[in-house]
């Protein structure tokens, strides 16, 4: 192994030589135990947080609705805690953390939101008698317990979450620098990546240790040289990279040789855009399968989706009604023109649909914007500005707060949009997209969704698409919950919204 930095290839050739060439070559040794747990992957006593979450909630809501006087308080008591330890399950919320995922902040408040929507569900298919305004107040104290108990979760664990595992990566140059780039970019893990040990003399782009690297072809002292990389930087996780000159055979003799040296071993699978829920591991006739679920097109989940998003938005529209009246009053005063904006976009399977806005813009923004396209801030097909010369005082307002976007309930409603989905997409943006974006169209488009959670316009084009084609391909209507409950975060905290 070469000094840090030195892109000095190991080869067969520099094997030490000596008259103890023909011994076996002692391995530098880990001193944490095989087989020991990960950092921060212990999920806690289970039985204990199961019933301290049912407890929280069923104990309350039998109390409040017996107090009410609700028929069947006992009921529908057990009845939601059955259903909220099933929703908190479904959503993992009892085993490991998978890292990877997308991050699910407000966790608790999203399962609580899905508990509504099943019991809202049963609750008109059963045609249960207790009072729907009743059972949410009932239901209120489960959510408190929830976070609470999710809290004391977290607090028992960090502890163990601030020692995370220390990874070394190994691999091609290319796939090196892309790992490390995505690890470092995010905490929402368990990894803390501290040297990278390339394969061949290609440079770095990433900026982490590099204590040595390893031969373009496979050499005798491959797991010597990892392993020494590992001791050196205290690492106690291989992350391999598999590629052209790390395959077959040398991945299997290298995984051989850190197994024997006491260190874990992951392979970064090409799967990366996958949800890991998809994902099923076999075997056959020696060969390692990974066999992918498709994304969910038919069955409940779809027609649920649906339901949700028909009550959703009606509920919305008539809850909001004196918050849409007002800003409708406020577009009129504050600027000459109609009060909403209709303006034709992409749906599903390319379909275009007449979108609703309340208008943020002067009158005719549309003429203005062919002079305004050599500032444009962002990097793809869509058009947007930081400082739009063309929004009005009080658009600036309600762009920030998203409550422009409010009218789009008419189109979920009218089955033109979904609550959660991809962006809408102007005609003059799709007709400049690639096959890979065109895939954005295989679902309909959604009020809010990953790209407004994530950054909203300070999203490189690249990066919007990314997120939109997880969702495309991995969504459930558990992933639509999270996502709204997140979306209150993103509205109040307003950055890149423009």
């Amino acid at each position: 192994m070469g000094p840090a930095g030195t892109p000095r290839p190991r080869t067969s050739s520099r094997l030490p030589h000596g008259r103890d060439t023909g011994r076996p070559r002692q391995l530098p040794h880990l001193s944490r135990e095989r087989g020991a747990r990960s950092p921060g992957a212990h999920p806690g006593p289970l039985p204990l947080v199961v019933c301290a979450e049912a407890a929280g909630l069923g104990l309350p809501a039998w109390l409040v609705l017996r107090a009410d006087g609700q028929p069947g308080a006992l009921a529908g008591a057990l009845a939601a805690t059955l259903v909220w330890c099933g929703v908190r399950a479904v959503r993992g919320r009892y085993a490991l953390r998978v890292p990877g995922r997308p991050p699910g902040a407000l966790t608790t408040p999203g399962d609580w939101l899905l508990l509504i929507g099943v019991l809202a569900v049963l609750w008109t298919l059963l045609d249960a008698p207790i009072d729907p305004a009743a059972a949410v107040v009932a239901l209120i104290p489960g959510l408190l317990a929830g976070a609470a108990v999710s809290w004391a979760r977290r607090l028992a664990r960090s502890g163990r979450l601030r020692t995370a595992r220390r990874v070394l990566v190994v691999g091609e140059a290319a796939g090196v620098d892309r790992a490390t780039r995505l690890l470092t970019s995010r905490e929402d893990h368990g990894y803390r990546v501290v040297a990278a040990l390339p394969v061949g003399a290609a440079a770095l782009s990433c900026e982490v240790p590099v204590p040595g690297r390893l031969a373009p072809a496979p050499a005798g002292d491959d797991a010597s040289t990892v392993l020494g990389a590992a001791f050196a930087h205290e690492a106690d996780l291989a992350l391999v990279v598999p590629g052209p000159g790390l395959a077959e055979e040398r991945l299997r003799r290298l995984t051989w040789g850190l197994h024997d040296g006491n260190l874990d071993v992951s392979v970064l699978s090409h799967l990366s855009e996958t949800a890991a829920d998809r994902v099923r591991p076999s075997s056959a006739a020696g060969l390692t399968l990974l066999h992918i679920a498709p994304p969910l097109r038919r069955g409940l989940q779809p027609v649920l989706k649906a339901v949700v998003d028909r009550a959703g938005a009606a509920c919305g529209l008539v809850a909001l009604a004196p918050l849409l009246l007002l800003i409708a009053v406020a577009v009129r005063l504050t600027s000459a023109g109609p009060v909403f904006h209709r303006q034709v976009r992409q749906g599903q399977h390319n379909r275009p649909f007449v979108m609703w806005k309340f208008r943020s813009m002067v009158v005719d923004a549309e003429r203005h914007k062919a002079r305004l396209a050599e500032a444009n801030d962002h990097d793809g097909p869509m058009f947007k500005m930081r400082r739009d010369p063309r929004v009005t005082r009080l658009g600036r307002l309600l762009r920030r707060s998203s409550l422009d976007e409010l009218p789009q309930l008419i189109n979920v409603l009218k089955g033109d949009m979904s609550l959660v989905g991809p962006r809408p997409p102007l005609p003059e943006e799709v007709s400049r997209y690639d096959e890979r974006e065109l895939r954005r169209l295989a679902v309909k488009p959604g009020l809010t969704g990953l790209w407004q959670v994530s950054g909203r316009s300070d999203l490189s084009w690249q990066e919007a698409v990314s997120l939109d084609l997880w969702y495309v391909d991995n969504w459930s209507v558990a992933t639509d919950m999270g996502l709204m409950a997140r979306t209150l975060r993103a509205v109040t905290d307003g950055r890149g919204a423009y």
